[in-house]
């Protein structure tokens, strides 16, 4: 069974920046994908980047391009997001989610494993 845990989210000024870390364990195939999804209040499930174990192909949502960047450690089976020039407007639950193939599209329903996600607070 998949598990996912996130970890790093927390209060950051508007301007800041904060990494997430998700650490996925209960697989053993070296071949899947890694995404971050957000989801803040009264809104729908955003994607916000994907990235492939096999070659690393990242996909970002529009609304985080040039300023998040994901990362990942095929090792230790982690994906990390790096979200720099932080708003008001980024704040929401983020949560790390696992699919078990790397030809992916960066869409919430083609993840099978989720996390519970860590809060991310944008404010002064």
């Amino acid at each position: 069974q998949v598990r996912l845990v996130e970890s790093g989210g927390g209060l950051v000024q508007p301007g800041g920046s904060l990494r997430l870390s998700c650490a996925a364990s209960g697989f053993t195939s070296d071949y899947y994908t890694l995404a971050w999804f957000r989801q803040a209040p009264g809104k729908e499930l955003e994607a916000v980047a994907c990235i492939a174990s096999s070659d690393g192909m990242t996909s970002y949502g529009n609304s985080v391009k040039g300023r998040f960047t994901i990362t990942r450690d095929n090792a230790k089976k982690q994906s990390h997001l790096q979200m720099n020039i932080l708003s008001p407007e980024d704040t929401a639950v983020y949560f790390c989610a696992h699919a078990p193939y790397t030809d992916y599209q960066c869409l919430p329903y083609f993840f099978t494993s989720w996390g519970q996600g860590t809060q991310v607070t944008v404010s002064s």
